[in-house]
């Protein structure tokens, strides 16, 4: 494949060079040519996770197209001299692809979140998005992966969202990914944003881009995770400077 958009290194992991409007449609010519893509929306957690652990970092190489999916990694371009236009994240560029996948007509299979939360994404989107084909669903709490690929494939979807979080998203799409062309994406908890589980950020927090503290404020355990930002525009901060002094 040639690719349709240069690249941006944060901490080695490539990120597209490029704006959702953009983005959105070369993913929507993909589909409709029914080309195997693997889509990574990663955010600062997902580039020191993979800087601690090789075989991850090793995915992420695998995958067509790495989006920056938070503030965080906007601020690291930002930093090193190389910007990037916009956030590109994964829970709005679902949202469009469910959309135009409905005009479509397309096939999607889901896969994740609990199983309460899964039949509300269902009937949540048989009402937004009712011509989409929802040609098969399956939570999250499973134990036989290989079966659940074998679900992927019998379903023939033309795009397969993900929301088991990662790493293990990631890992289950670099794994079975080759037995169905398609567009494989992982989109963490999207699924319960939907369903209406998880409140989303309101569009002024999102402006502002101080969606991480209203996601603190509702889910205070999610402090420790967060703790990985600052730590990780440290070392942006620092590889910026061994650049600017070689």
């Amino acid at each position: 494949m040639t690719a349709p958009f240069d690249t941006v290194s944060i901490l080695t992991v490539p990120f597209i060079n490029t704006t959702n409007q953009a983005f959105l449609s070369q993913l929507e010519q993909d589909v409709l040519a029914h080309q195997n893509r693997f889509v990574v929306t990663a955010n600062p957690e997902i580039l020191m996770y993979a800087r601690e652990h090789p075989d991850y970092q090793r995915v992420l190489h695998q995958a067509d197209y790495i989006t920056p999916d938070g503030i965080g990694v906007i601020q690291g371009a930002q930093i090193l001299g190389t910007p990037l236009p916009e956030r590109i994240t994964g829970y709005d560029t679902l949202l469009d692809l469910l959309q135009w996948g409905s005009e479509q007509h397309q096939r999607v299979f889901l896969l994740g979140a609990k199983p309460a939360v899964l039949k509300q994404v269902v009937a949540k989107l048989k009402q937004t998005a009712p011509n989409l084909v929802i040609a098969g669903a399956q939570d999250g709490y499973y134990t036989d992966e290989a079966a659940v690929a074998d679900q992927i494939v019998a379903a023939k979807p033309d795009m397969i969202f993900i929301a088991t979080g990662f790493p293990k998203q990631e890992f289950f799409i670099a794994k079975y990914r080759h037995r169905i062309d398609g567009l494989w994406m992982g989109v963490g908890g999207s699924f319960d944003v939907i369903a209406g589980a998880v409140k989303r950020a309101p569009k002024f927090w999102q402006k502002h881009h101080i969606e991480w503290l209203y996601r603190l404020i509702q889910e205070p355990s999610r402090f420790k995770r967060m703790l990985v930002l600052p730590r990780y525009l440290r070392l942006v901060k620092k590889i910026a400077k061994q650049q600017n002094n070689s």
